[in-house]
């Protein structure tokens, strides 16, 4: 980057510059007259900074807008080659790896690195090691990574680096740490929300500037965009759906209290559900591991036999559906969204979550209030966490968040 203009924050010019980028992401390629009236500049105002920005290597030319008559204008849009972004999606005992292109496209995805991330300054470093041989092992330049998105699970205050579930001291955030390591710009992010842009931005023009996001793994998260933007509340930590006392099972959250919607809607309700069932007797392709275990089945263990329609499997996924149904009821009642997206790693369960879940919020929230919300399942799958990393990077790299 030869100009400054990414960090003058109060330069005119450069936040028109930083605004031309941010048209393109939304809007995608566009022309001079495109730029002039979105960004209310003059012609010759738009058309130099379009000009410096296809200099520095942001933009580029891609084409002559086809008209019926008179002279075709040059379409501009995102140069791919201008660098790329980093996205690391930690998970409690593995991580994913996504790189993108200038332009938001994915280059790079690594699934399932084994790691367990600790909170200490030997295990990040660790962690930091091993992605930087993964990226530079694929043949992507270090040098040409403009940042770094992080998710992790949990607590997490952007603003202010810190991570509750990863936590060193009072001192020092863990976004520091991980810019000291990797020598980059770093965002961290709660992976719920980095879904939720990742899966917003994903979709393009079919996406929904009212758009809430389910996270539907080990636990039960939501990330949510309002007016088109990322809702991070006072603190930094909305979208704790899960913790939402919702059910009268006085059963034991995580979290300390009873009742919370993640003990009958996730990951951990649905083992939970399963092996209560086998331990009473009930048969199962499951049975003979679960003997083997003494009860220790993991989760990736059951959503294998979901997806290899084990009975007893399939009915835990619709409980979990019909609870969920019920909570997601509660949010297009609160919330009004034009799109519910559910992703995570339970939505391998496809129709057998799904159907519980519509048939719960027809049932539970208002019909003039839901009949306009769209329900639907990630496009993104488990990608959705590390692409969002690397296109909320981009965004705050380019100080268009």
């Amino acid at each position: 980057m030869k100009k400054n203009f990414l960090r003058e924050k109060n330069d005119k010019t450069a936040l028109s510059m930083r605004l031309a980028l941010k048209l393109c992401i939304t809007n995608g390629s566009s022309s001079i007259a495109d730029f002039s009236r979105e960004l209310n500049l003059s012609v010759p105002t738009a058309t130099k900074i379009i000009g410096d920005l296809v200099e520095e290597g942001f933009l580029m030319e891609e084409g002559k807008l086809g008209t019926s008559g008179g002279r075709k204008p040059s379409i501009f849009g995102l140069n791919p080659d201008a660098g790329y972004f980093l996205g690391v999606d930690i998970a409690r005992q593995h991580f994913h790896i996504a790189v993108t292109n200038f332009k938001g496209e994915e280059v790079l995805f690594i699934q399932d690195i084994a790691y367990v991330l600790e909170a200490s300054s030997d295990s990040f470093h660790g962690i930091c090691s091993l992605i930087k041989e993964k990226v530079t092992g694929a043949g992507i330049p270090w040098i040409k990574i403009l940042g770094a998105g992080i998710s992790l699970s949990g607590r997490v205050n952007p603003e202010k680096g810190f991570s509750f579930s990863y936590f060193l001291n009072d001192e020092f955030p863990i976004k520091d740490l991980f810019q000291m390591e990797l020598q980059l710009p770093i965002s961290i992010e709660n992976d719920s929300r980095a879904m939720t842009y990742g899966e917003y931005l994903f979709r393009g023009e079919d996406a929904d500037p009212n758009t809430i996001f389910i996270n539907l793994s080990y636990g039960l998260g939501m990330g949510m965009i309002l007016d088109g933007k990322l809702y991070y509340g006072t603190s930094g930590f909305s979208g704790e759906i899960g913790h939402f006392p919702l059910l009268d099972n006085d059963i034991l959250c995580r979290c300390g209290k009873v009742g919370c919607l993640e003990t009958g809607a996730s990951g951990l309700a649905l083992k939970r559900i399963i092996c209560d069932h086998l331990k009473a007797g009930r048969r199962s392709s499951l049975s003979k591991l679960y003997k083997q275990k003494e009860g220790d089945l993991k989760l990736h263990e059951i959503l294998q036999a979901v997806e290899e329609e084990d009975m007893l499997a399939i009915e835990g996924v619709e409980i979990i559906g019909e609870t969920l149904g019920k909570g997601i009821a509660g949010i297009i009642n609160i919330f009004n969204p034009g799109q519910l997206i559910i992703g995570g790693r339970l939505i391998v369960g496809k129709d057998y979550l799904m159907l519980p879940v519509k048939t719960a919020v027809n049932k539970y929230s208002l019909s003039k209030v839901s009949i306009d919300t769209k329900i639907s399942f990630s496009k993104l799958g488990r990608k959705a966490a590390a692409i969002g990393d690397c296109l909320l990077s981009r965004s705050k790299v380019l100080g268009i968040i």
